[in-house]
């Protein structure tokens, strides 16, 4: 075994100089972090819609798809808090294929690192100097997530991580809210005991560094269905399902109960479209039942400009996935006033 390495890395505090938030920029993320907590902590009931792409493989198809998202996030600002999907880190089940623009900034040449890191957080950045709106992505890597946390205002520990310690270690030094999502074996127990992790003061190794953490009030759930030992998928998005996740939240001593379905993935079996119909019942859901209503802070749905999904190629078209298939825009558009009438 052999470990090659290219070149050191520079430090996120050296970064973030050269790319530094305006204190214009740091402003909006401070009020739009102050409402995001208020939902999770129940002072607001306003729903939350997390959307966006697959993976942000291209920094202006990304921000077109978020510019239309602010004028449709404006009409239904009384009753939605909508955070763009700007997923950057790609896990790949296999070791296989594309992961992300951290990787590769340009999905057809080789990976680099160094240019990776400042694509994202450039994007991230012009992200929100464009439209006012803060973003989501995933925590793949822990120690990466330094590159970017004066940024984001909301991160994800995905169905392969929500296991491993260092996740949910660092998950407890957040200032934001951090979805644990269940595994892909479906268990419900393991997400929750990511949480517990999450809200819990640790001590521990981070960046060569002994450091403590105070713990993550806002740490929640993310349900995004399972798959059996037959490799059949397990939808978990149905009422039953969201009771049983209230009974198992009610034996625990968790702070600001909440959980986000997600609509793709297991839950819709990659069936893009089916996100539309499982968001429509996850409302219903949460109409029928005033705990639900509670418990289920918001949706989360994979969206871009163009529905589908392309192979990546030297013929490309601009703004259709290169991951996991999408719902189009002209549905997502649909389906986020539907939300807003329904929630």
């Amino acid at each position: 075994m052999s470990i090659k390495i290219n070149h050191e890395l520079p430090l996120p505090e050296v970064l973030k100089s050269q790319y530094p938030l305006s204190q214009e920029l740091k402003e909006v993320k401070k009020q739009r972090d102050e409402e995001i907590r208020r939902i999770f902590t129940g002072e607001s009931d306003k729903f939350i819609v997390l959307v966006g792409p697959c993976s942000a493989d291209n920094e202006d198809t990304v921000c077109e798809y978020v510019r239309r998202l602010k004028t449709v996030a404006d009409k239904v600002s009384d009753k939605l808090m909508i955070i763009p999907r700007v997923y950057t880190n790609k896990p790949r089940t296999t070791g296989d294929g594309y992961k992300g623009m951290l990787h590769q900034p340009d999905p057809d040449k080789a990976p680099d690192l160094l240019a990776g890191i400042i694509a994202i957080r450039k994007m991230h950045m012009r992200v929100m100097q464009e439209t006012g709106l803060s973003s989501a992505d995933e925590m793949l890597y822990p120690e990466n997530r330094s590159y970017l946390d004066d940024i984001l205002s909301y991160e994800a520990v995905g169905a392969r991580s929500v296991e491993n310690q260092q996740h949910r270690l660092t998950a407890s030094g957040m200032d934001i809210p951090v979805g644990m999502k269940n595994p892909t074996s479906g268990d419900l127990s393991v997400m929750l005991n990511s949480v517990t992790a999450a809200q819990h003061p640790h001590h521990f190794i981070y960046r060569g560094c002994d450091v403590e953490t105070s713990g993550n009030d806002l740490a929640h759930t993310i349900l995004r269905g399972g798959v059996n030992q037959y490799g059949q998928t397990i939808p978990n998005y149905h009422y039953e399902d969201l009771m049983h996740l209230a009974a198992l939240y009610a034996k625990k001593d968790l702070k600001n109960p909440a959980v986000v379905v997600d609509a793709n993935h297991s839950n819709s079996n990659k069936q893009y479209k089916e996100q539309i119909r499982i968001v429509t019942e996850v409302l219903h859901s949460r109409n029928y039942n005033p705990d639900l209503k509670k418990l289920v802070k918001g949706v989360m749905i994979e969206s871009y400009l163009l529905e589908g999904r392309q192979d990546i190629s030297d013929h490309m078209t601009p703004g259709c996935s290169i991951t996991d298939p999408c719902l189009g825009w002209e549905d997502t558009e649909r389906l986020i006033y539907d939300i807003a009438e329904k929630c």
